[in-house]
């Protein structure tokens, strides 16, 4: 099974060099990693020896580059996805979220889940501050780079 560092870090080189395919192997591993009009809007389908991975909804698509952040975000700072997977606010379906708009956070709070590859990674708030929106749904796919919340700085 690949690393899903390794994984992460090839998707964040592709998009830095606005590739649309990459085919790697060795004697262990294949990796084939597709971006662009074949795929669903903002996805990377990856196929992983030979097996694609399940095909999610696409994500609510960002706003056009040149449009200007609303005023009431400036001074904001996005917390973003580190990979491609299902965003979870909640540590399992009977439980709290993470947390709420409103919220304080400082930079060890976990505030999401996002699965990948069947694995379930914590998200770190990174900043501390207070948290003014959740941007994604619950069981929503995200994208590598998809601003999740929007926390004002403290």
């Amino acid at each position: 099974m690949i690393d899903i560092r390794k994984l992460k870090e090839l998707v964040r080189l592709m998009v830095e060099n606005e590739l649309t395919e990459l085919d790697l192997q060795d004697k262990e591993e294949k990796v084939l990693i597709k971006r662009g009009h074949e795929a669903l809007p903002g996805h990377a389908p990856v196929v992983l020896n030979g097996a694609p991975a399940a095909q999610q909804p696409p994500a609510q698509a960002d706003a056009p580059a040149s449009a200007a952040p609303p005023a009431s975000d400036a001074g904001l700072v996005a917390i973003e996805s580190p990979m491609v997977g299902t965003y979870y606010a909640t540590p399992n379906p009977d439980a709290e979220p993470f947390i709420t708009e409103g919220g304080n956070v400082s930079p060890n709070t976990t505030v999401c889940l996002i699965e990948a590859m069947k694995v379930f990674n914590e998200i770190k708030a990174e900043v501390s501050g207070t948290v003014e929106r959740i941007l994604v749904k619950n069981g929503e796919a995200v994208e590598f780079g998809q601003k999740l919340m929007l926390v004002r700085p403290s």
